[in-house]
């Protein structure tokens, strides 16, 4: 088939585990993302994405006005709010495996970390419906 190393997002937008929750949100907006993997010391600590941001901030009906929630978040570390065991693959191994453990797990993307354990892309969803596209093209 092809491997997880042709269709993934190379040299993926990383941030440190002891930035604030506010740089993660502003980060992922400026950049068009949804999904940040988290490093510490240069090494992948963990994933944040949009999602586990909107579960860590206050819903409307909360009591806080807009401006004690921005101080909130931006005193909070993404380490706190983090997933510190994300899924991850191997760049060799076959694109429909990458796929599997997306189903399996029910995940919108997977941190790709070498032999040695260092991140070196992100195989998103989106990644791979390009593969499918491509795929199809290809079949006609």
């Amino acid at each position: 088939m092809t491997s997880v190393e042709k269709w993934m997002t190379k040299n993926p937008i990383t941030i440190d585990q002891d930035a604030s929750i506010i740089e993660a949100i502003h980060l992922m907006k400026e950049k068009g993302i949804r999904r940040l993997p988290v490093m510490a010391k240069g090494r992948l600590s963990g994933l944040i994405t949009e999602r586990m941001i909107k579960d860590y901030t206050p819903g409307k009906a909360t009591s806080l006005d807009t401006w004690e929630v921005h101080y909130l978040l931006s005193k909070t570390p993404v380490k706190d709010v983090m997933n510190t065991s994300p899924q991850t693959i191997t760049p060799d191994e076959e694109l429909s495996t990458a796929a599997q453990v997306i189903l399996d797990h029910k995940l919108y993307g997977l941190c790709v970390v070498d032999a040695k354990g260092s991140l070196v892309g992100i195989m998103s969803v989106g990644d791979m419906l390009r593969a499918v596209v491509e795929f199809a093209k290809t079949a006609k």
